[in-house]
């Protein structure tokens, strides 16, 4: 719960309400590179003061070097006067040197580490294959405390697409857990009740983050009166009362579940191909999605804890000085923004939302 000193402020102000909290922080990112990048970094900056930064480009972030110039050229994308902290993350392949990720994070660099499973979503081929092949990182990490950030699918023709969560808490995570029971996790984008179930029986050491789109839609949102590919995201959403376990976490006040939106664009023709790319660009309306989700389970009280407090008290960095409002007005969604080969199919397009952020 959220203490008295950081309570959001519920002002009725002639017809419309207007909400006021802390500056929240995006514990889940991607900002793209390239082209897409200077849209994808200005929509998230424009909420959020801190993100974390996931580090799944070609080639993907893997050394201190390449970490310097990612941020430099996210720092770069952004409009004058822009304040926001982009915080890098190391990808985890099978081969890469604990000592350089020990440099990274000693030198205020690397912020954490991602663990992608090999194939598990975009740009993760050069992911970790075997976990077990990783375990002098694991052992490292453990040690410095540096946070492990998770992507928990088990890739695997013989499981289902929609099992995959669910085995990679018990066949992977678990295991992980036993062997190096003070490290610090951060299991990502959950989508299932049996994350939810994981994360609150575990130890004060494992998180999670859970994104806008898990709140609102669920499997049945791919299928609506034929395939929707923007509502396609990896992990993908589940049956219904996942998505009711995934709201019933994030509105209940316990710290262990925290803001993280897995905003990822893609061009439309890329999401409208014979072969998809999976995610769902949240970040022009994340803070707005929340609102409206936490509105309707009765519970705005507890919006500042989930979006501003719970996930920097998780990684032990302070909290923000800031406040931004939120008017409880109509707001539409514009059905595609950016141009051209830059044209992306944001989330709630085409609806109109109930909560507009004005900064």
């Amino acid at each position: 719960m959220t203490d008295t000193t950081t309570t959001i402020e519920l002002q009725t102000q002639t017809s419309e309400a207007t909400l006021s909290l802390r500056r929240p922080d995006d514990w889940h990112v991607h900002l793209r590179d390239g082209a897409m990048l200077q849209m994808a970094a200005d929509m998230t900056a424009r909420q959020f003061a801190r993100a974390i930064v996931m580090p799944n480009l070609v080639p993907p972030v893997t050394t201190v070097a390449a970490a310097e110039a990612y941020r430099a050229r996210i720092l770069a994308a952004l409009p004058e006067g822009r304040d926001f902290t982009p915080l890098m993350t190391a990808y985890l392949t099978d081969e890469i040197d604990p000592d350089e990720l020990e440099a990274g994070f000693r030198a205020g660099v690397f912020t954490a580490c991602k663990l992608y499973p090999a194939n598990a979503t975009t740009n993760s081929a050069a992911g970790v294959t075997d976990v077990r092949r990783i375990w002098k990182v694991l052992e490292r990490l453990q040690s410095l405390g540096m946070l492990l950030l998770v992507h928990g699918e088990v890739v695997s023709p013989d499981i289902d697409i929609f099992d995959r969560e669910a085995a990679f808490l018990e066949g992977v995570l678990a295991p992980v857990l036993r062997d190096f029971p003070e490290l610090k996790v951060v299991l990502e984008h959950i989508t299932t009740e049996d994350s939810v179930r994981f994360v609150e029986t575990a130890g004060p050491n494992i998180a999670a983050t859970i994104t806008a789109h898990h709140l609102r839609i669920d499997r049945n949102a791919m299928f609506e009166g034929g395939l929707r590919p923007h509502a396609y995201c990896l992990p993908v959403a589940k049956r219904r009362h996942h998505r009711q376990a995934l709201r019933k976490a994030a509105v209940s006040g316990n710290p262990k579940f925290f803001l993280g939106t897995n905003s990822a664009p893609h061009a439309r023709q890329d999401k409208e191909s014979a072969c998809g790319c999976a995610g769902i660009f949240s970040a022009p309306t994340a803070l707005e999605s929340y609102a409206q989700t936490f509105e309707e389970e009765g519970a705005l009280d507890r919006l500042e804890g989930f979006a501003s407090e719970f996930g920097p008290r998780f990684y032990g960095l302070p909290l923000n000085e800031g406040r931004v409002t939120l008017r409880r007005t109509p707001q539409p969604v514009p059905d595609v923004m950016g141009q051209g080969e830059l044209s992306v199919v944001p989330f709630h397009a085409g609806e109109q939302l109930a909560w507009r952020f004005e900064g």
